[in-house]
């Protein structure tokens, strides 16, 4: 699984992973009706299953695959963050603590794109853990709140920095392990 090759894209799984950029687009245009925000998120988050799963199960995982995945991601929440912060749903500290795990990952990224050996073993073996997918579940039920406008958001996005900061530590000492 270890090569990066363009014709990967064409994979199922990385065709539906590619789904959540225009979900995004669709996320910022649903803004004033909460319930069908919700619904595209719902919708970017079940991508999201589904590309693994159908990675795993038909063989289809592939190096390529798993930076499509990272990167919709990345530009998926992104746009939801940035989107919330301008409808003044977010507060810009908000923001910062649901992006906790992210900001602690980005050092983390720079440092396998300066080590060939660290990024192709990272290729090779691309493994999820489970504060990592708690952290990400807490993040869902944060920006969910944002939508709504709970008054029990401010816990939540103090929950999803402190899964945010243990989730990059245990990435950096799984990563930098020898």
């Amino acid at each position: 699984m270890g090569d990066y090759s363009a014709r990967h894209i064409l994979l199922v799984p990385n065709l539906v992973s590619l789904t959540r950029l225009p979900l995004a687009a669709l996320f910022v245009a649903c803004l004033d009706t909460p319930w069908l925000a919700l619904a595209v998120l719902l919708g970017a988050g079940a991508t999201d299953m589904i590309d693994g799963w159908y990675a795993r199960r038909f063989s289809q995982v592939t190096a390529t695959g798993a930076v499509i995945d990272g990167i919709t991601d990345k530009a998926f929440m992104a746009t939801v963050v940035v989107s919330l912060i301008l409808a003044d749903r977010l507060s810009l500290f908000g923001a910062l603590l649901l992006a906790t795990r992210e900001v602690g990952e980005l050092p983390l990224v720079l440092w396998w794109a300066l080590h060939r050996s660290k990024r192709q073993a990272r290729a090779e073996n691309p493994r999820a853990n489970a504060v990592g997918k708690l952290c990400t579940s807490v993040q869902f039920v944060a920006v969910s709140a944002a939508l709504f406008q709970v008054r029990w958001l401010e816990p939540v996005l103090v929950l999803s920095g402190v899964l945010g900061v243990v989730a990059a530590l245990y990435y950096w000492r799984r990563e930098t392990r020898t």
